[in-house]
């Protein structure tokens, strides 16, 4: 049998102290199809990576089923890169952050990444439309109106108008990543009021980022969307201060901070 002679170099490799310089941690649904895409797309660069962790999630898109996540996000938020640090971390599910709380899921994510940044798409969707100075929205979601309805609450809690609230009454998360993007565009012009200030499209399942332009054109106004509000935030605080009007007015935009 032939051999060959196996030898050892004369040093060990010199290692950069990361592969790359800002680290941003997804916890995306075992079901998602759209948010590892959409960051990709919209944030990873030669300075930026982006890694995923999946924790469960079992469909219909309930309250019940929404608030069965939160004792898995620690868990997950551990999974990405043990034992280095994260500079952002960002749970993508708009749904279940409204159901579960900002606040909680944070105080989840911390508890395992404790000196990242932590990302929700509702607290990136209010900076957004605070950054704005937009006080009377619409809202479009793919969700029904009971799941819907404490999305509403949310808004209506933290000082919003809401001119008009329009809902698709799908169930299932992996139908509403098929919604074509003619159809969100669609939709999105039907469900802007004429007196709102700008408009917020709710889950980051839906391919809204991705045609968020488009829409703006279409309505005249500012649009805000899930996974566009979280990619947003994500380079804003990892120092990516770049302006890109492709994707939407929200990114042209400084970011305030963390809410």
């Amino acid at each position: 049998m032939p051999t060959s002679d196996l030898t050892l170099a004369s040093r060990p490799p010199k290692l950069d102290e990361r592969p790359l310089a800002k680290r941003i941690g997804l916890i995306i649904l075992a079901t998602d199809h759209t948010t590892e895409v959409d960051f990709q797309r919209m944030v990873a660069n030669e300075q930026i990576g982006v890694y995923a962790t999946r924790i469960p999630y079992a469909n219909p898109v309930t309250p019940e089923n929404l608030r069965a996540m939160q004792p898995s996000l620690t868990a997950g938020a551990a999974l990405i890169l043990p034992d280095e640090p994260l500079d952002v971390v960002m749970y993508s599910c708009t749904s279940a952050s409204v159901v579960i709380g900002d606040a909680a899921v944070m105080a989840a994510v911390k508890a395992a990444q404790p000196t990242a940044a932590v990302v929700t798409p509702t607290a990136a969707a209010v900076s957004g439309l605070k950054t704005f100075g937009a006080q009377r929205i619409s809202v479009l979601t793919p969700y029904t109106i009971e799941t819907s309805q404490p999305m509403a609450d949310y808004f209506l809690g933290l000082g919003f108008d809401i001119a008009r609230f329009t809902c698709l009454g799908l169930t299932d998360d992996r139908e509403m990543a098929r919604i074509s993007p003619e159809d969100i565009v669609a939709f999105a012009r039907e469900a802007t009021a004429p007196d709102s200030d700008a408009l917020f499209i709710s889950c980051t399942a839906v391919r809204a980022a991705g045609v968020a332009a488009r829409i703006e054109a279409a309505i005249g106004k500012p649009v805000v969307t899930s996974n566009l509000a979280t990619a947003w935030a994500c380079l804003r605080l990892c120092g990516d201060e770049a302006k890109r009007p492709d994707l939407g007015r929200l990114m042209t935009l400084a970011y305030p901070g963390e809410e």
